[in-house]
């Protein structure tokens, strides 16, 4: 449980239902260990509202502190992306190394727990069991949820099948609007608490750039105008601007934008408006793709023709039509349509329909436009 309306609402449905049922609430983050001081500590707050609505269903609670193995099976390795200047997603790899990985090595790894247990989250996912021709026994799919505004698949996309067939999704048939009204039906405390935003261990009060100001060292560059090859403006780090950002550099006659990173020189080129050519892209190479059913990915993805699937390369958006392909030179995906900023790190996670098939980071991307 998170201390949100959706893992509270999670929770009263299992709880009238016939289930052995226990609550853990996991500290990632160690603000002591960042600031020197518990001051403005979020998780104090959300651990208290946990502890109320179990109270009040009657289950048992407990908190792990899984925050050492955060920082090093999750902020490091996202470190180490954004001093690169890729562009990382922390929330993807939580769920695969955190929630499904170290959280469920603590309580199987618990003298009082008899077995393997199920995790029930508040993601808005669902999941079904399908028999293939290679398999007499079900395997679990990972599947879009009735509410599709708040499909949070993109997030779990990196779960191995394993972990899905020990996942719970009680939320998967509902919208977002009826758990609200359902909380406030059975007057969980949580009811009316907003929303949730933004990377965990940043919170929703700092500038993103400022956090990680704190954990990097400055390597200053240049910003150069792609139209006139010129310098304008000097960064603090790669990691300081993403792939389709607005620049905010003043005295320039238009509104510039983030078109691309060059490591290799530690270069940031921008170019005017949010629709310049620059800014759109027709393929990207994948590396490191996790299929969920990793023994048998689809056969079209070997095939000349490639698979035709759906993708999204952000939570935040509609996927979109793409065709995959993989050969000796490793995983490449083309999309039908240009899409605009693509950043190197960010995940593509890949669809068949509303059927979740795995993801993996983005190496590069190759731009619409042969004059970008």
């Amino acid at each position: 449980m998170s201390g949100g309306v959706d893992s509270s609402v999670t929770a009263k449905i299992l709880a009238d239902k016939d289930y052995d049922l226990s609550a853990v609430f996991m500290r990632n983050w160690d603000t002591h260990d960042e600031s020197g001081s518990e001051h403005g500590c979020e998780w104090k707050k959300d651990w208290e509202d946990v502890q109320r609505v179990c109270r009040m269903l009657d289950i048992p609670v407990r908190m792990v502190d899984l925050s050492r193995e955060y920082w090093i099976r999750v902020f490091e390795p996202s470190l180490r992306f954004w001093q690169s200047g890729h562009t990382p997603n922390p929330d993807v790899w939580c769920n695969k190394e955190i929630k499904f990985g170290a959280l469920l090595e603590r309580l199987t790894g618990d003298p009082a727990s008899s077995n393997v247990p199920w995790l029930a989250t508040g993601h808005y996912a669902h999941k079904d069991w399908k028999v293939t021709c290679d398999s007499s026994k079900p395997r679990p799919r990972l599947l879009k949820p009735h509410d599709t505004t708040k499909d949070q698949t993109y997030y779990l996309s990196s779960m191995p099948e394993t972990s899905i067939s020990r996942a719970l999704f009680p939320l998967a048939e509902l919208k977002k609007t009826e758990v609200r009204v359902l909380a406030a039906k059975w007057k969980l405390p949580t009811a009316t608490r907003d929303e949730s935003m933004g990377i965990c261990f940043v919170g929703e009060k700092r500038r993103f750039d400022e956090f990680l100001s704190q954990y990097m060292t400055p390597k200053p560059g240049p910003i150069i105008d792609m139209a006139t090859g010129k310098q304008v403006a000097a960064h603090q780090g790669l990691w300081s601007y993403t792939i389709g950002q607005g620049a905010k550099i003043g005295g320039l006659p238009q509104r510039m934008f983030v078109v691309k990173k060059d490591p290799e020189t530690n270069t940031i080129f921008i170019a005017p408006g949010a629709d310049h050519p620059a800014l759109y892209f027709k393929n990207i190479c994948v590396s490191d793709f996790s299929w969920i059913w990793a023994d048998s990915p689809p056969e079209e993805v070997l095939q000349p023709s490639g698979l035709k699937a759906r993708m999204k390369y952000r939570h935040c958006m509609t996927d979109i039509a793409c065709t995959v392909y993989h050969d000796d030179l490793g995983m490449r995906i083309t999309f039908d349509q240009p899409q605009r900023a693509v950043a190197p790190g960010q995940i593509a996670t890949i669809y068949l329909e509303d059927w979740c098939l795995g993801c993996g980071v983005i190496d590069s991307s190759e731009p619409w436009s042969q004059e970008c």
